[in-house]
């Protein structure tokens, strides 16, 4: 086999870190490959929310007692974290929402109902995630716009395809930065180039890319980027809209109530200040202490580190797993530059649903359906496929067992 096994960390004292991963199911031990739908939580994340709750819950701009300004000092900060993390100018920049999908419907909702007219277009990918393309459908059909959409091959998008669907009637582009299908990674630099050559503006899905590569949305000139807390070792409740401070101003909330407004009177309100006039009523506060304290793990190891860990382990899966005519892979080669950390497939004649239950039996967690990309599956010409994605903890060992218990598999559908 040509690839090297070796971690550019101590893999086996990061897994000491993940309780979960000890654990066995129904007397195997857990493998747990499906980090793309969410990831692990180390005892450092599961200890910062313990200790809020034991030590300094409050609700958050509301008080002057020590709790409270203890819980609002820890809040703000979290803010200040991830914008680090991202690359972000500031704490201004950064919109806490429950999850990806309601950064992208606020972003959705809140900048494309007010900015996209009749006649306009709205770009995406085929490969895009229901919550992201459902709320670009809903803005289309309200504003009388056209969908458009970057055809792609096995995960790649097709040359020539940005020229052409993007023009001077396009007036936002919504894209996927790494497929939860493929796992390849979208041009994004030529995307947000051609995208602001036309005056359209730019959200970017970072749900499966943030987690698991370094991410700079300043370097991205992204104008927006939305991405999961839950899938980076994160607390679930926890996510991130990015927005330039421009763009963040031409957005309304969608969500009103307390926290957001300035000045209310019985017939209006006024918003107070990015990035609270988004994050309406009381926040998932000890959540963002958690995930303050998960991104804090992953700087630590470095997310270089991270990515080129992932990118060893998944090329040995494929590498394991091209050969076999009994299983069929979907996406770009095993040495493909542009490959993440998720290997989806078929195995001979069984559904995918029956594979990851056999898979479940060997103690293998893997994810299997169409994988919230109905469309993106028609294209393929499949009802569904397993998916294995793998995270910083996975190991070339799990790997071996995961093609072991695909043996399984086949023999069971022989």
């Amino acid at each position: 086999m040509s690839v090297e096994k070796a971690s550019p960390y101590k893999v086996d004292g990061v897994r000491e870190d993940f309780p979960v991963l000890g654990r066995t199911v129904d007397g195997e031990e857990l493998v747990y490959l499906d980090n793309a739908a969410t990831s692990q939580k180390p005892q450092s994340v599961i200890d910062a929310v313990s200790e809020f709750y034991e030590q300094h819950n409050a609700n958050v701009h509301r008080g002057l007692h020590t709790l409270s300004q203890e819980a609002s000092e820890a809040y703000e900060t979290a803010h200040d974290r991830v914008a680090e993390f991202i690359g972000a100018e500031g704490r201004e920049n950064i919109v806490f929402t429950s999850n990806t999908t309601e950064g992208v419907n606020t972003v959705a909702f809140g900048w494309g109902t007010r900015h996209v007219e009749e006649g306009d277009n709205i770009v995406l990918t085929q490969m895009e995630h229901h919550s992201s393309l459902v709320p670009w459908q809903q803005v289309a059909k309200r504003n009388d716009a056209e969908l458009r959409f970057l055809e792609v091959e096995q995960g790649i998008v097709k040359d020539g395809e940005v020229e052409e669907k993007i023009d001077e009637d396009t007036a936002a582009v919504s894209v996927v930065h790494m497929s939860n299908v493929f796992g390849t990674f979208t041009p994004v630099d030529d995307i947000i180039e051609r995208a602001h050559e036309h005056g359209a503006r730019v959200l970017v899905d970072g749900a499966q890319s943030a987690p698991h590569a370094p991410v700079d949305v300043s370097e991205m000139d992204a104008d927006f980027f939305v991405t999961s807390g839950h899938k980076m070792c994160g607390p679930t409740g926890t996510g991130v809209l990015y927005g330039k401070k421009e763009a963040l101003h031409e957005t309304s909330p969608y969500q009103y109530g307390g926290e957001m407004i300035k000045i209310v009177e019985y017939e209006d309100a006024t918003w107070t200040d990015l990035p609270w006039k988004f994050e309406a009523g009381t926040p998932n506060i000890a959540q963002a202490v958690g995930l303050s304290a998960a991104i804090e793990y992953l700087e630590d190891l470095g997310m270089e580190n991270v990515h080129e860990h992932e990118r060893s382990v998944t090329r040995y899966a494929l590498e394991l797993l091209e050969d076999d005519d009994e299983v069929t892979l979907y996406g770009p080669p095993a040495d493909h530059e542009d490959r993440g950390g998720v290997v989806s497939f078929n195995v001979s004649d069984a559904h995918a649903h029956d594979t990851s239950e056999l898979l479940s039996d060997e103690g293998i967690a893997t994810r299997s359906g169409h994988h919230c990309a109905q469309p993106l599956m028609r294209d393929m010409g499949v009802p569904a496929t397993t998916r294995a994605s793998f995270y910083l903890y996975n190991t070339h060992e799990e790997v071996d067992a995961f093609v072991q218990a695909i043996e399984t598999v086949k023999e069971v559908f022989a």
